[in-house]
C-alpha cells in the first residue's frame, strides 16, 4: 500500500479541561477559607456582644441616680475591673490609684477630669457635667480593663 494515500491523520490532542468542576483540592481550599472567615466572624461578634454587656452592666450601674452615687457606682465598677485585670490593684489609694487608671496612656485621670473620683464622692455638691466627663473616661477605662486577660497571682 502506497503511504501517500493512507488515511492517516496527524497527533490529535484531547480538549483542555474545563474551569468547573474544580479539582477535589480547590473544593477543600475554599472549605477552609470559609471555615477561617467563619471562625474570625463568629469570634468578632463574640468580642462585641460581650464589649455591649458590659457596656450595659457599667450605664445600669453609674448611668443613673445622684452625682455623688454616680462616681461612688463607677470606683466600684472601676475596681472591680482592677481586680479582674490585675489582683491586687483595687487596693490602691490616691495618686497611686489615679496613675494606674491611667494605665500610662495618658494624664486623664490624675490632671484630667478624672480627679474627682478621688473626693467627688465626699462633696456636698458635685457639678453633673464634671460627673458626665468622669463617666465618659470611667466607661472607657472599664472596657479597657474588663478586656485585659485576667493575671493569675503565682
Amino acid at each position: 500500500m502506497d503511504p501517500a494515500r493512507l488515511p492517516l491523520r496527524d497527533v490529535h490532542l484531547p480538549p483542555a479541561p474545563g474551569w468547573w468542576p474544580p479539582a477535589p483540592g480547590w473544593w477543600w481550599l475554599a472549605a477552609a477559607i470559609l471555615l477561617i472567615v467563619l471562625l474570625v466572624a463568629g469570634w468578632r461578634l463574640w468580642l462585641a456582644r460581650r464589649r455591649r454587656r458590659w457596656t450595659r452592666w457599667f450605664l445600669a450601674q453609674a448611668g443613673s441616680g445622684s452625682p455623688a452615687a454616680r462616681l461612688e457606682a463607677m470606683s466600684a465598677l472601676l475596681r472591680r475591673a482592677a481586680r479582674r485585670a490585675q489582683p491586687g490593684a483595687e487596693r490602691l489609694q490616691g495618686e497611686a490609684w489615679l496613675e494606674f487608671l491611667d494605665g500610662g496612656q495618658g494624664l486623664e485621670f490624675r490632671t484630667g477630669p478624672g480627679r474627682l473620683l478621688l473626693d467627688g464622692g465626699f462633696r456636698r455638691q458635685v457639678d453633673a457635667t464634671a460627673v458626665d466627663a468622669v463617666a465618659t473616661l470611667a466607661h472607657a477605662r472599664f472596657l479597657a480593663l474588663m478586656a485585659q486577660r485576667p493575671r493569675i497571682r503565682r
